[in-house]
């Protein structure tokens, strides 16, 4: 009841709880919406083909628009370094090109395809296959899908790290702590009081997250909203017990924000928050999967996307329930009240 009494006396608290991830789903989901195709950016360097090449590309009518410009060598290259252009062609003046493309960039890889296509196409390349595209951007496999429920992962971490964390410390710096030396209540009781305010403020978080996504970005939720509502709890309970671990000794704001900065960052980089972990090798993967915030991540996706129940996904229950369990355990041994 204190806890969330306090919230009343810090409306900025309220902002990062709870504006903040709307604002941040909003501006992304906005940005990552459908659309058509943005054109491929070419430069072309000038010669004696040049020409030619440029009117193939402008002639070609089966792949997204190009947008083309005509460079001496050292302008183009120039321009494909600093990631004005996608791609780099260069006539041979014998009726060749060559490509400058950059293989770490999925976009250039993506140009030369296109572009290598089309050329050959004008030039009378005849496919054998008879083929039809089919577009596809259906609820549930868009960016905005992929996002909601990686930002209610991680603002469940964000608000039981600094929520608890941030709180702990700063009534110990207070000299608060050291009033309940003097009472009936054991730490215990405090710890646990200070993990169930979070349960509260995570209904209000995911209820206006799903309903930013299901409103605004039309989408589906598969699963059912009570075992949504049991991850966000668990969830909760887990980064709570983490919180609590991180600042149970620390005595100064700045010690505590760097301990958690240092638990957070490895999470907001490998969990799969903003894009999908599978991009790191393969050997970092099982270390990957047992973080907190990538169980929690995962079965909120899957939860909500897929509608996959809760027994169905007990691994991932068991990760988040042993790092609450033994991050509350070993506060509740370290923690002091001065």
């Amino acid at each position: 009841m204190a806890r969330m009494l306090e919230l009343r006396r810090e409306p900025e608290v309220v902002f990062w709880v709870f504006v903040f991830p709307l604002l941040l789903a909003a501006g992304l989901g906005i940005a990552f919406r459908n659309k058509p195709g943005d054109a491929t950016s070419v430069a072309i360097v000038a010669g004696a083909r040049s020409q030619d090449a440029v009117a193939m590309l402008e002639r070609s009518s089966r792949h997204a628009s190009f947008k083309i410009r005509m460079l001496n060598a050292a302008d183009a290259g120039a321009g494909f370094r600093l990631g004005k252009y996608d791609l780099v062609v260069e006539p041979d003046g014998k009726g060749g090109v060559r490509y400058r493309y950059d293989p770490g960039r999925p976009q250039s890889v993506l140009a030369m395809a296109q572009v290598n296509d089309a050329l050959q196409a004008a030039a009378g390349r005849k496919d054998v296959l008879v083929t039809r595209e089919l577009t596809s951007s259906e609820p549930g496999s868009r960016y905005i899908d992929f996002l909601i429920p990686g930002l209610l992962g991680m603002n469940l971490m964000n608000s039981g790290m600094w929520g608890i964390g941030f709180a702990l410390v700063d009534m110990r710096q207070r000299k608060l702590l050291k009033r309940f030396v003097g009472t009936p209540m054991r730490r215990g009781d405090f710890l646990l009081a200070l993990m169930s305010s979070r349960l509260v403020l995570m209904i209000i978080e995911i209820g206006l997250l799903l309903t930013l996504g299901v409103i605004v970005f039309h989408m589906r939720v598969m699963g059912s909203v009570l075992a949504i509502l049991l991850w966000g709890c668990v969830g909760a309970i887990a980064f709570g017990g983490v919180g609590l671990l991180t600042a149970s000794r620390a005595q100064k704001i700045e010690s505590v924000s760097g301990l958690m900065n240092l638990v957070m960052m490895p999470m907001w980089i490998f969990s799969g928050v903003f894009f999908s972990y599978e991009r790191f090798p393969a050997a970092i993967q099982p270390l990957i999967k047992a973080l907190p915030l990538t169980a929690l991540n995962d079965a909120l996706r899957a939860s909500i996307l897929e509608g996959t129940p809760i027994l169905h996904q007990w691994s991932r229950l068991l990760i988040l329930g042993l790092w609450g369990g033994v991050s509350f355990v070993l506060a509740l041994r370290w923690f002091r009240w001065t």
